[in-house]
């Protein structure tokens, strides 16, 4: 059975299309047209990730707007040499590069492209070599697992273990990615913790509960006692 795809290097993009610092300006807009990417990571030596240039890196002219003197100056300088084609991956490129290990969450990588505002990131080992890439769109991946892939993960990792006594009497169902948890369970107490251990499950969208806890027994009346 599949596992739930928990980090980076479960959804990431192996196959990766990157530049060297002297790719020059027209062989890199060729390659992101070519590949169809807004950003490519940038080369040094055997694979090791110095830089990232983007689309933003090759639009100066974008900025013009509201720059002062010195701003504009610098700009201008720059987009002549965009024009002549005399700029170098290695002279746009930001850097050092943004990028994520393989062994990251989904959550950390979704949260370093939001701070700042990425639409990818290079996979990198320890020593900083290119090991793949990861999009937005590929975080988003975990969302087209199956409802019944979902379930069958709830029902051994959350239900089997957290209500171990309880799961004959519990129901998963799972429609859309939301789940549904109804039945009765002897503890109440861990349906908070059920909670959040479903919501971390990859590919959950929300969770629903109609959980009741156990039914109270019935009191018989006491027996009478000899008359008085």
């Amino acid at each position: 059975m599949r596992h739930t795809p928990h980090i980076v290097g479960d959804v990431m993009t192996q196959t990766v299309v990157a530049i060297g610092q002297g790719a020059r300006f027209k062989e890199i807009v060729e390659t992101m047209e070519q590949w169809q990417v807004s950003a490519l990571p940038v080369l040094a030596g055997e694979s090791r990730v110095v830089g990232v240039v983007s689309e933003t890196d090759l639009l100066p002219e974008e900025e013009f707007r509201g720059a002062g003197p010195k701003r504009l100056e610098r700009l201008r300088r720059l987009d002549d040499m965009r024009q002549a084609g005399a700029l170098t991956a290695g002279e746009l490129m930001s850097a050092p590069a943004l990028a994520v290990h393989a062994d990251a969450t989904l959550a950390q990588a979704a949260r370093t492209m939001a701070r700042r505002a990425v639409k990818r990131l290079p996979v990198v080992d320890g020593e900083g070599m290119l090991q793949g890439i990861v999009s937005r769109a590929d975080l988003l991946k975990v969302y087209l697992r199956s409802d019944e892939d979902l379930a069958e993960e709830i029902r051994r990792d959350v239900v089997g273990h957290l209500f171990a006594v309880s799961r004959g009497q519990l129901r998963v169902a799972v429609a859309d990615g939301v789940v549904a948890l109804g039945g009765q369970v002897r503890d109440t107490s861990l349906i908070p913790v059920a909670a959040r251990l479903i919501r971390a499950v990859e590919g959950v969208v929300d969770v629903e509960f109609d959980v009741t806890g156990p039914t109270a027994a019935r009191m018989e009346p006491p027996a009478a006692g000899p008359p008085v």
